[in-house]
């Protein structure tokens, strides 16, 4: 973490503007937020109240920061922040309940004896963070709002980003995440790492959620950067322990064995600039190869325990199809478009049928995918969604209908999140538009 902070550091200066100071506190926020929340969950016992605190912590930041500059140590600062406040709460309860004596006094012994806060910011948090997953998957809680409520709370996205991410609207989804939160409050549902019945019961809201994680790390929702690598790390290392946690669980390997040959491409997926390179023009001697067989063996072991036709085990077929071509031009688009047809058999998913599009436009010509993706164009989840237009403007352009793809991408701009991708669709409509000007 000291790397990371020295980073935005560097970026501060006595010029800077208020706007500027919050999107660096914004920026740290983004790799604290995690650990804050799950270290007062871990001592308060209350997950609710510790992303209460924590979210106290980053309005003080706001409001002191600009003023004051950047601490030498802004992950330090902010768990120091949250603590007081978490042992302010247990003064001001400690008479409704004597347990909150003892852990007021634990809380304090602790803040003496570690004087280096930082040291306890890098402390590995081992499984906390899969244990705050459980408790925020608990069965009590909709399943739709598990998911929602733990990437509110482990990858800090707003609520935008997760309607985005779950196509839709950003006020179901803030419904969901104050459901949520107000059931594990008056329930006093335990910070847990569930096990045997209730592991059960929990483990595939618990999957999906380590899987948007980690599609947040591998492709940002929004902000400044295509790749969030922290992310697809913490996800992958979560993916990891759950194999170990259900050894016999096809899914969980599935899963592994998806993130593991979906990342195998990171370092790819950038220029020096952090400009995104699509797939088909990636360097492929820069994939990671021993990541690969890393990905192919956890997908072979969900095929031995019986998942071939599992969600996440299809779809790591599916990128182990591009994993073992050896150039863009080996790829097995038929194969893949086949795969799509299973998956989405398995789930119903407007974004499976668009991915279906591609491989079938790679496979048998623009043409016969235009149709699919034209009607996509009715789905009303996919309204807003920035991949449809981008495919659809992709298709365009390779039927040399350079105006109707000029003004796809452009549509696609406008609803992309994400400052990269933004920028990548304005170039290729200002290609398509080149294009049209020369034909």
């Amino acid at each position: 973490m000291p790397a990371l902070e020295a980073t935005f550091l560097q970026t501060w200066s006595a010029a800077m503007t208020v706007a500027d100071a919050h999107r660096t506190i914004l920026a740290v926020w983004r790799i604290e937020q995690p650990r804050l929340i799950t270290s007062l969950a871990r001592m308060l016992r209350d997950v609710p109240l510790a992303e209460d605190l924590t979210q106290e912590a980053l309005l003080a930041a706001l409001e002191r920061w600009p003023a004051t500059g950047v601490p030498e140590k802004p992950g330090a600062w902010l768990m120091a922040t949250a603590k007081r406040r978490a042992l302010d709460h247990l003064r001001r309860s400690r008479m409704l309940e004597r347990k909150h004596d003892i852990i007021a006094w634990d809380m304090e012994e602790e803040q003496r004896a570690m004087p280096d806060l930082d040291s306890a910011l890098d402390d590995d948090i081992g499984d906390e963070l899969l244990r705050l997953i459980f408790t925020a998957c608990h069965p009590r809680l909709s399943h739709e709002a598990r998911a929602a409520l733990a990437l509110r709370m482990i990858c800090g996205l707003t609520t935008e980003e997760i309607a985005r991410a779950f196509l839709l609207p950003e006020a179901t989804i803030a419904q969901r995440i104050v459901r949520a939160k107000r059931t594990l409050s008056e329930s006093g549902l335990a910070y847990e790492t569930a096990s045997g019945e209730e592991l059960s019961k929990r483990l595939s809201s618990v999957l999906e959620v380590v899987y948007l994680i980690f599609n947040e790390g591998y492709t940002a929702a929004s902000g400044e950067d295509w790749l969030r690598p922290q992310l697809c790390n913490e996800a992958l290392r979560m993916g990891r322990v759950l194999t170990s946690i259900v050894p016999h669980e096809p899914e969980a390997h599935g899963l592994l064995a998806l993130m593991e040959l979906n990342a195998s491409r990171t370092a790819a997926r950038t220029d020096a600039g952090g400009e995104p390179i699509l797939m088909l023009d990636q360097n492929r001697a820069l994939w990671d190869h021993l990541q690969i067989r890393r990905g192919m063996q956890a997908l072979g072991r969900a095929r031995e325990l019986g998942g071939a036709g599992g969600i996440y085990v299809l779809q790591a077929t599916i990128i182990a199809c591009h994993a073992q071509a050896r150039t863009a031009g080996d790829t097995d688009w038929s194969r893949i478009a086949g795969l799509y047809t299973e998956l989405a058999a398995v789930l119903r998913s407007p974004i499976i049928d668009l991915n279906r599009a591609v491989a079938v436009g790679m496979a048998e010509g623009p043409e016969v995918a235009l149709v699919i993706v034209d009607r996509l164009a009715r789905e009303p989840a996919l309204k807003g969604y920035h991949l449809l237009p981008s495919v659809r403007g992709d298709l365009l352009h390779k039927l040399g209908r350079y105006e109707e793809a000029r003004a796809a991408f452009e549509a696609a701009a406008t609803l992309a999140g994400n400052r990269r991708e933004h920028d990548l669709l304005r170039r290729r409509a200002a290609e398509a538009a080149d294009a049209a000007m020369s034909s």
